[in-house]
């Protein structure tokens, strides 16, 4: 069956991406199962979305049960589960904001942009639109989220011209002595995921939020992969303790069911038909987001996340020591962790021996292997993915 769909993929899917032909058909929590039987621990949890696990039964049972009933309105009229969803985030985040529903994080990022930039027009003598962002950061696909993504890499001439206004930082040391009298926002992820699961410094972090504030330029924090509890804290920005102006989310508070936000505190920024989504914040996703945050909220109070972050800790860190001719330290926060390879040939080496003795991990930057399982995922499971890497390590 395998070669069959790979086939038909080949023929009528538009090669985007490299992908690794497996056909998984089953899913318990932190471990899929392929079609043969094969099971896998998975150390990537969909690229960290699927953080209630794959197959939570609660999970497809509020799916079931509003798809049986609407699956889709449209945002001109009132949604139920998206009011109380967008209540549910903004208590949990701890910040005075609103909510705006969308499909995807490069979507969620998109609107923090038309945010920032329409705030940038109403404040100030002169409009303000430019946008500071980082060197190695990613925030999205979308031809104006591509181009505030700081990886030169990324930016593919034949996809020009991409918009205006987009500057970036080596890093965070430089942001300052490039905000001038036109910059509207400064938009960092406190992860750095795809750019190589590098954790920003928490004091740097507050420096710079602090000046910002006294410029009245807007601080956007892109948390597509971080918010949702990925790093023991429902937003990395509690942890680092800043207020921002905007935050984006997507990824993990779905489960796996598409979802996009942008929350500010800037509440009457925007106005009817200034932004829109047809699809964004409709019953399916919402009420699927719901269940999620119940669930991951029910699990932050038991402890689960910082028993399994102290576990992954251990492990890595033991790794990194252990095969010090592959790998060069750790890095990264809660449950978005990596291990430096020591070049992109080892990279690539790691993640294929993992896979084939049954664990699932991620590429990220240039080198890394990153780490991004479900939050939910239990100690025996750790304990039996990580078992598999080490073998897989001691192939290479």
């Amino acid at each position: 069956m395998t070669k069959e769909l790979e086939q038909l993929d080949k023929e009528y899917v538009l090669p985007t991406y490299g992908r690794n032909y497996v056909n998984f058909v089953k899913g318990d929590n932190a471990t899929l199962f392929d079609e043969n039987g094969k099971d896998y621990i998975d150390f990537t949890s969909g690229i960290g979305v699927v953080s209630a696990g794959h197959g939570n039964k609660r999970v497809g049972k509020k799916i079931a049960e509003q798809v049986g009933n609407i699956t889709h309105i449209s945002n001109l009229f009132l949604i139920e589960p998206q009011a109380k969803l967008a209540e549910k985030i903004v208590k949990l985040s701890g910040y005075d904001m609103r909510c705006f529903f969308a499909n995807s994080g490069a979507e969620a990022n998109e609107g923090a942009i038309k945010i920032a930039r329409k705030y940038g027009e109403l404040n100030g003598e002169q409009k303000k639109y430019k946008i500071i962002t980082l060197v190695n950061s990613f925030h999205g696909r979308t031809i104006s989220s591509l181009k505030a993504t700081g990886q030169p890499d990324m930016h593919q001439t034949y996809f020009g011209p991409y918009p205006d206004g987009f500057i970036y930082a080596k890093d965070l040391d430089e942001v300052l002595s490039l905000v001038d009298d036109k910059t509207a926002g400064v938009m960092i992820e406190l992860i750095q995921g795809e750019g190589g699961v590098t954790a920003l410094d928490k004091d740097k972090v507050q420096k710079l939020a602090e000046e910002l504030k006294k410029r009245d330029v807007l601080l956007i924090i892109d948390e597509v992969q971080t918010g949702g509890y990925r790093t023991g804290e429902f937003l990395a920005s509690n942890a680092y303790e800043i207020d921002p102006d905007i935050i984006t989310l997507a990824k993990g508070i779905g489960g796996g069911v598409p979802i996009g936000v942008v929350m500010t505190k800037h509440k009457d920024v925007l106005s009817p038909g200034d932004h829109g989504s047809t699809f964004g914040g409709n019953y399916l996703s919402t009420a699927a987001s719901l269940e999620v945050l119940e669930i991951l909220e029910e699990e932050y109070k038991k402890d689960t996340f910082s028993k399994n972050i102290e576990i992954f800790d251990t492990y890595l860190k033991g790794f990194a020591e252990k095969f010090d001719n592959l790998f060069d330290g750790t890095s990264g926060n809660g449950l978005i962790r990596g291990l430096g390879g020591k070049s992109a040939e080892t990279q690539q080496k790691v993640i294929t021996e993992a896979f084939n003795e049954g664990v699932l991990v991620l590429k990220a930057g240039k080198n890394r292997v990153r780490f991004l399982p479900p939050l939910t995922i239990t100690e025996e499971e750790i304990k039996e993915g990580m078992k598999r890497f080490e073998k897989a390590l001691t192939t290479i």
